[in-house]
């Protein structure tokens, strides 16, 4: 059994590390990931963690699905304007069943929460990833679409709270936050609402911005994200965002589940 276990993350990696031989493309090196080779060229320790921990390892563990690895990992990347991974991770996500029409909606997702530069960036990218596959616009969402229904209760109360405590602060961010995030983005059926959750959580830890996690935290797991899901989706992060990133964002994650694994079902 444990053979066979083995081989299993064995042919994994070899399916990421065949795709890492096409990391260092000549056609925009700018925007290209080296190769393993280039690495080891730099450093022999950085390239030995890369192989066998990040793609020998990590993203053979069981608690998280390839899929939903490749929309945590983009979802950094595209947060902080990392573009010398994207294309690499873009194609990956591809192989990993992420569809085009997610991937066209995490970028405008991240717009949002990231800032309209690093969306654009991620465009360019994508665009040449898109190009490359033979991805056409009709097989991403449109620009308007039917939007999911919308909880009125929850819905209403998020938005009091927020006007009471910013109303007077930045009555624009109230409102915007209202029409276009809560009543619109965040309803757009392209993107599952587990999925745009897990994107914002990731985006929020990989930039540092604790104070936002709790709300996002628990309101990934009220759309489906399991406890298992959340505490791996760390373990990710670690690697594509940083250890003091992960370890400022651990004790929320921990408030969370304790005071979840209280209140009544």
């Amino acid at each position: 059994m444990q053979r066979l276990l083995w081989l299993g993350i064995a042919a994994g990696a070899a399916m990421l590390l065949s795709a890492c031989a096409h990391m260092n493309r000549t056609d925009d090196p700018m925007q290209e990931s080296l190769s393993l080779t280039d690495l080891k060229s730099v450093s022999p320790a950085f390239e030995r963690y890369t192989t066998r921990t990040v793609l020998g390892d990590l993203w053979h563990r069981p608690q998280l699905s390839p899929r939903d690895r490749s929309i945590v990992t983009l979802s950094v990347l595209i947060a902080r304007g990392q573009a010398v991974e994207m294309s690499f991770h873009f194609r990956l996500a591809l192989d990993n069943g992420v569809e085009p029409a997610e991937l066209s909606e995490i970028i405008t997702h991240l717009a949002f929460y990231s800032g309209w530069a690093n969306a654009t960036a991620a465009a360019g990218v994508a665009k040449r990833i898109f190009d490359e596959r033979h991805i056409a616009e009709n097989q991403l969402p449109a620009a308007d679409v039917a939007l999911l229904p919308l909880n009125e209760t929850a819905e209403q109360q998020r938005a009091q709270t927020v006007q009471e405590n910013f109303g007077t602060v930045a009555p624009g961010v109230v409102q915007y936050t209202t029409d276009v995030l809560f009543r619109d983005l965040w309803l757009r059926p392209g993107l599952a609402p587990r999925d745009r959750s897990l994107v914002t959580v990731s985006a929020l830890v990989a930039n540092g911005q604790v104070a936002q996690i709790t709300y996002h935290l628990n309101r990934a797991m009220d759309n489906g994200l399991t406890k298992e899901e959340a505490s791996e989706t760390l373990t990710q992060l670690a690697f594509y965002a940083g250890w003091p990133n992960v370890f400022s964002a651990m004790p929320v994650f921990k408030d969370v589940f304790s005071k979840r694994a209280m209140s009544p079902q």
